[in-house]
């Protein structure tokens, strides 16, 4: 039976090696012809053939140039005629492409007979010139890719379009794009084409972003700045948006009113009164900031309920909404509703807590004295007031003034004898030498009378500081009508500062005006 095997044993056999004899068969035309190999010395052995047809190498007599003459060519010349890495050569010799043993050089290594050679690339015409793809790049080409990946990046591509678009100006696979612009990251930390490879952002990096997005930095400039793609930044966006309206503060004070399908009638009556209302009188000889105070009106017992039944409503409103918030696909519809809710209530907390400051400044008032700070005071009612704004319960029946003094009071019995206690131990070494001093405090009228001038020229005082130590200080203790106190990270955040420098700021302020009023005589304890 004649065989149908046409493998590459038959194709490695050249002309000399092949003789053709007619041969006439029963039953077969005397012009048919069939191949006969003849002459054992023409041909291999049956084992060589076989490695031959495997791709290995073949160990045969060495030092004898091949037969007709044919050239040999080495790993390195194979890989430099093609344009490949000698990986690639091993890899071709895995598909069929065989090496013999030679002398080259005076050395045995292995060789690839040209004639072999030119046969696989015959062959295999897309494997050769996808390898060649795969060839080493040149130091000209590699800074090419890094420098068009950079730019590409910056404009807003993806890396797998980055990868995409450089492999296709270079005629290179995707392959060795992405693999040279992953391993100069590596070695280039800091200066990265695409920082954090692994397509992961680091939660304080996701969080300065939305930071960013937040002031009102633009997506492309955020974009480019850390090398992602515009839809990346959206989704770290989204995602710490999420997070955001997660961690708002809505606890509220619970109402029976609230689960009523009539609630949203209710709450959006219109407000009491007018806002226009008759203001306080301002006493005379009050600082500038203080006497803005009373720019405010006061609230009456309607206008409170009004306002706190709302406040808490909105709170519940946004909680029950937020239940239905997804933080792993979160909705944007859901979220701006949320958002504006929230609105409304910083705007409704802002207005109560306005309306009473003059009750944090009155009370501060009655309980300074000699040794203590007026500021430090009215920062801690001022706190203690935003604390009552979120725990008043309107349905008692009590006004939130009464809550609040109580609230305030109540803080300042706590906070003051401590400041008392740590100041009397700092001063227990010097106590020889305070009994020795000459006491030249007056009785307790004129202590009065003091403070009331202190009080009147705190305002003149404020003049010696910069502006950004007056912003400070008058965002820190609520000295702006316009706006509630503020605590660091808030005024910090404003600034563009930490809240630690917000806090030295502070200090430096709070000193000079101590300064001032020590060299003018205002506070007793400095003469």
């Amino acid at each position: 039976m004649r065989s149908n095997y046409s493998g590459p044993v038959v194709q490695l056999f050249t002309e000399d090696q092949i003789d053709f004899e007619p041969l006439k068969p029963h039953g077969q035309h005397s012009s048919q012809v069939m191949p006969s190999v003849v002459g054992p010395s023409h041909l291999l052995a049956e084992s060589q053939l076989m490695a031959l047809a495997s791709g290995q190498v073949v160990h045969g007599s060495t030092g004898s140039p091949p037969a007709g003459g044919d050239e040999v060519l080495s790993i390195e010349d194979l890989a430099s005629r093609f344009h490949v890495s000698t990986k690639t050569i091993s890899r071709w010799r895995a598909h069929g492409l065989v090496a013999q043993r030679h002398d080259i050089g005076g050395r045995k290594r292995v060789g690839f007979l040209l004639s072999v050679v030119e046969q696989f690339v015959s062959s295999n015409p897309l494997r050769v010139e996808r390898g060649s793809r795969f060839s080493q790049l040149s130091a000209e080409e590699h800074g090419k890719i890094i420098h068009w990946a950079r730019r590409l990046a910056t404009a807003g591509a993806c890396p797998a379009d980055v990868h995409r678009r450089i492999a296709k100006r270079l005629n290179r696979s995707v392959e060795t794009i992405r693999y040279t612009i992953k391993h100069h990251d590596q070695e280039h930390l800091g200066a990265e084409v695409f920082p954090a490879a692994d397509g992961r952002l680091r939660p304080e990096t996701c969080a300065r972003i939305f930071q960013l997005y937040s002031r009102g930095d633009d997506v492309d400039s955020i974009a480019r700045r850390y090398h992602r793609s515009k839809a990346s930044i959206y989704r770290v966006i989204l995602a710490q948006r999420a997070e955001h309206t997660l961690q708002l503060p809505l606890d509220y004070i619970p109402n029976a009113l609230f689960d009523r399908r009539t609630a949203e009638d209710v709450v959006d009556q219109p407000f009491p009164g007018t806002d226009d209302a008759k203001r306080a009188r301002r006493p005379t000889g009050l600082p500038a900031y203080l006497a803005s105070l009373y720019e405010v009106p006061l609230l009456t017992r309607e206008q409170e309920v009004w306002l706190f039944r709302k406040f808490n409503f909105l709170k519940y409103k946004a909680t029950k909404l937020r239940e239905q918030l997804d933080s792993e696909k979160p909705s944007t519809r859901l979220m701006d509703q949320i958002d504006g809710i929230y609105e409304q209530i910083v705007a409704l907390k802002n207005r109560l807590v306005r309306s009473n400051l003059r009750l944090v400044v009155s009370i501060a008032k009655r309980r300074v004295s000699p040794g203590d700070s007026f500021f430090d005071l009215v920062s801690d009612g001022n706190m203690s007031l935003i604390r009552a704004v979120e725990k008043f319960d309107y349905a008692r029946g009590n006004k939130f003034s009464t809550y609040a003094s109580w609230a305030i009071m109540k803080n300042f019995a706590r906070t003051i004898p401590d400041e008392h206690r740590r100041r009397d131990r700092f001063r227990a070494a010097d106590m020889d030498l305070l009994q020795s001093a000459a006491d030249k405090r007056g009785d307790e009228i004129q202590l009065r009378m003091a403070e009331s001038d202190r009080l009147q020229q705190v305002g003149r005082f404020l003049d010696r500081l910069d502006s950004r130590e007056q912003t400070i200080i008058i965002r820190r203790y609520g000295l702006d009508h316009g706006q509630e106190p503020q605590t660091l990270k808030e005024v910090g955040t404003a600034l563009g500062v930490t809240k630690e420098r917000v806090r030295q700021i502070e200090a430096k302020a709070l000193e000079k005006l101590r300064v001032a009023a020590a060299a003018e005589a205002v506070l007793p304890e400095l003469e």
